[in-house]
């Protein structure tokens, strides 16, 4: 019988009364995957092949709006999920109601695979592990409405120890990319490994997700400065390496982003299922986009009921040459705008999730932007030399690394957040900097002077299973203080940088730990809870919260 290598993974659910759903499966041959309800709705899809793996994602129709209902999966007829070894509750999809207004959003961000079972964990519980244990244990409508990830969600450069003996046993590690993977057959061992954890597969199956990439889904820096690129392309592994990373993400990730509507209106998908072998359509794809990023849309948009979803690819839309850096192209932040601005007043909250934060500390936002003046030339070829330097050993590659963007980004917010058709709250949801923290936006006049009437707030929640260093902790510490203001104000006059369009001060954090954010939206009143993965002896790890409060709209 044909089995079931990876999924179910739960993904597009619709909002807008039409019943359907999505659900991503890999099995490991070609058949039909069949997603079968317990009130009768159903759908059938037949795999499609990349690079000898078969994947399927079904179309559920008929669901019923304002329901849960258990699914099971079967190949060929053959029932393949559930497993039936009662570890977990039957895998269910929920469906809101056309006119819900009520949406909660866990999102989060850096999952490293854990080790064994049976080997100490290094770093700590798993967030996402401990999340499924609490799920497993409540009521089924005390699930998220979407699980956000926003980053990081396999780490092709930084593997385990299990990863890099399978490696050894495929070819030799003392040739580039050494540890690190190599090709398509080396990501789909990734993903078997992060989403065959049996906590984070059921998890996956019954809370619906979205998905982003960061620099680790591919290589550390990845795209950090055209220097870095043309560097990378003279190497020899590096194109197989690209390629196959977003071949891998195509499919484990960016397709089931998309709705049924715009997955019917997608030619390569099309083409992918008509194709006997789709190995050459997905891999000519995979190359293009990375050789001309405007030739492909990774970002994406959700509405769900009165909260609206906008998810902005922050890595591969990239513009690098120095004279027009950009953290997306103008074709892209046209779009985000035209998504950001469609029908004003018909949503309540305006979540933008970017893999990277819009708003650091203060002295690592001016760090930043005027490491992007002598990167550009701004103060003479020595610095220019020494800007290129530190901007990769420190990671210097964040929205205030690309002035003119992170400008258009606040002024996009700044008028979406004016007028009296604003939402309540417009909150960016970030990862990448292995700590937790909120920051709160302001404008200079603010509400008084007839400018922002939206609470405007950074949500950074990151890792979800990683680490941070001791020096950056720190760092991410004195970054707020009047020491690291200080020392960004001196930065600034060096560049000759005037002040940032907005003040932005910290609310919350920095938290260290291993956790995920999540956000209750209802009416124009947002919730915000972090809980972080404590493990307590021999007893299973469990969530703590560790800061709970409610993000009033200025107009309530």
């Amino acid at each position: 019988m044909t089995g079931l290598r990876l999924g179910p993974v739960l993904r597009h659910v619709a909002w807008d009364g039409s019943g359907t759903a999505t659900v991503w499966v890999e099995a490991d041959a070609a058949c039909t995957a069949e997603v079968r309800c317990a009130d009768g709705a159903s759908g059938a899809a037949p795999t499609f092949e990349v690079a000898g793996h078969h994947y399927a994602l079904v179309e559920v129709a008929g669901l019923t709006p304002g329901t849960s209902t258990e699914y099971e999966v079967r190949l060929d007829g053959g029932l393949v999920w559930p497993r039936g070894d009662g570890a977990f509750p039957p895998s269910a999809i929920r469906t809101p109601d056309a006119g819900a207004d009520r949406a909660r959003v866990a999102f989060g961000s850096c999952r490293w695979a854990r080790p064994a079972k049976d080997a100490p964990d290094p770093i700590g519980p798993d967030a996402l592990d401990t999340l499924a244990l609490r799920l497993a244990q409540a009521d089924a409508g005390d699930r998220p409405d979407v699980l956000l990830l926003v980053g990081d969600q396999v780490y092709a450069d930084e593997t385990s120890p299990g990863t890099q003996e399978w490696l050894a046993r495929r070819r030799d590690l003392s040739e580039p990319p050494g540890t690190q993977v190599a090709d398509f057959e080396e990501y789909t061992h990734l993903y078997d490994e992060s989403w065959g954890d049996p906590e984070v597969r059921w998890l996956l199956s019954t809370v619906p997700s979205c998905m982003v990439f960061d620099d680790h889904d591919v290589i550390d820096d990845w795209n950090t400065s055209a220097a870095w690129v043309a560097e990378m392309r003279r190497t020899g592994w590096w194109d197989e390496r690209i390629v196959s990373g977003l071949m891998s993400y195509w499919v484990y990730q960016h397709l089931g982003n998309l709705s049924p509507a715009e997955l019917a209106a997608d030619e390569l998908f099309k083409e992918v299922r008509a194709a006997p072998d789709a190995t050459a359509l997905v891999r000519e794809f995979a190359r293009r986009a990375d050789r001309d990023p405007a030739s492909v849309r990774w970002s994406y948009r959700r509405d769900f009921g009165r909260t609206r979803l906008v998810v902005i690819d922050s890595r591969g839309a990239r513009v690098l040459a120095e004279d027009a850096r950009a953290m997306a192209g103008e074709d892209e932040m046209g779009w985000v705008r035209e998504q950001v601005l469609d029908a004003p007043g018909s949503y309540d909250h305006l979540l933008l999730g970017t893999s990277l934060p819009w708003l650091l500390p203060p002295m690592i936002h001016d760090l930043e932007s005027w490491d992007s003046v002598l990167c550009g030339g701004g103060r003479g070829a020595r610095w220019t030399r020494l800007g290129e330097r530190l901007r990769r050993a420190a990671d210097l590659e964040h929205w205030a690394a690309f002035p003119r963007s992170f400008e258009e980004l606040t002024g996009l917010i700044a008028e979406v957040g004016s007028g009296a058709e604003a939402p309540a709250t417009v909150s960016v949801l970030s990862g990448d900097v292995h700590h937790a923290y909120i920051a709160e936006a302001s404008w200079p006049g603010g509400r008084a002077a007839g400018g922002i009437a939206s609470r405007v707030t950074q949500l950074t929640c990151s890792p979800v299973h990683n680490s941070v260093p001791g020096y950056m902790k720190v760092t991410f510490r004195v970054g707020w203080n009047a020491l690291g203001r200080w020392v960004g104000r001196a930065l600034r006059r060096h560049g000759r940088l005037g002040a940032p369009p907005v003040a932005w001060d910290r609310t919350g954090g920095p938290w260290f730990g291993n956790q995920l954010m999540t956000l209750t939206l209802e009416g124009r009143r947002a919730g915000l809870r972090l809980d972080q993965s404590r493990a307590d002896g021999s007893a299973p790890p469990r969530l703590v919260t560790v800061d709970a409060r409610t993000l009033t709209p200025h107009d309530g």
